[in-house]
């Protein structure tokens, strides 16, 4: 057994802790609509996670793993599909406690329609490779969803704390594909990386934080009717 895995969640859920801490953020009455969002996120994403471990398009390699598994999928990769949206979720809060102002949202449907040309153009040129189908299939969805369905506006806070939480995420995944504790098959990829992270990693990650962002909205709208 190995421990490097799960020490890399436990060191990254330093940061929500940390930034849980500040009082003003009121982890304590939102808890619960960041706990469900959360779990809902995890649940989601595992099927298209274990489907794509099962077709080998990701690997994970045992000399870094604890043998824990649950779905088939390594207990470690579900607790960093729940830290990193928690990491996500207390950036969140945290810039809207210290920049409240929302004006800036006006320009937010904007951006939502480059990152859906974004979406569109990467389906066209990697529709026959998995993680790429995966990727912008789901993350189109959501886009379009939330900023023509849905009623609630976040999108500019969204981006904003999506932005700043690049920074964990690079952090922790160039870790994890640099010692390798996990692998992408290049062929099921645009082939193209950062530091050996595939292009359509961190855009997984938005579609990951966006429904985390989406349902805990939701549910903190919901309780208060």
């Amino acid at each position: 057994m190995n421990y490097t895995y799960l020490l890399i969640n436990l060191v990254l859920l330093l940061l929500p802790v940390l930034l849980f801490s500040i009082r003003q953020l009121n982890f304590t009455n939102n808890s619960k609509f960041i706990v469900l969002a959360l779990l809902i996120t995890v649940f989601a994403f595992s099927i298209p996670t274990e489907f794509l471990t099962q077709f080998k398009v990701i690997v994970f390699n045992p000399p870094f793993l604890s043998g824990m598994t649950l779905w088939q999928l390594p207990i470690e990769e579900l607790l960093l599909s729940f830290i990193l949206p928690l990491c996500g979720l207390a950036v969140y809060l945290f810039l809207n406690y210290r920049y409240p102002d929302n004006n800036p949202d006006k320009y937010s449907l904007a951006f939502s329609n480059i990152m859906l040309g974004i979406c569109i153009a990467m389906l066209y040129f990697g529709h026959k490779k998995l993680y790429t189908l995966y990727t912008f299939s789901i993350l189109l969805l959501f886009i379009l969803y939330i900023e023509y369905v849905n009623k609630i506006r976040f999108m500019y806070r969204f981006y904003r704390a999506f932005l700043v939480t690049l920074i964990p995420f690079y952090v922790v995944y160039g870790l994890l594909t640099n010692l390798p504790v996990l692998q992408y098959t290049s062929s099921e990829t645009l082939n193209f990386s950062q530091f050996n992270i595939p292009f359509e990693a961190p855009f997984y990650f938005m579609g990951m934080l966006l429904l985390s962002v989406y349902l805990f909205e939701f549910f903190k709208l919901r309780s208060q009717r």
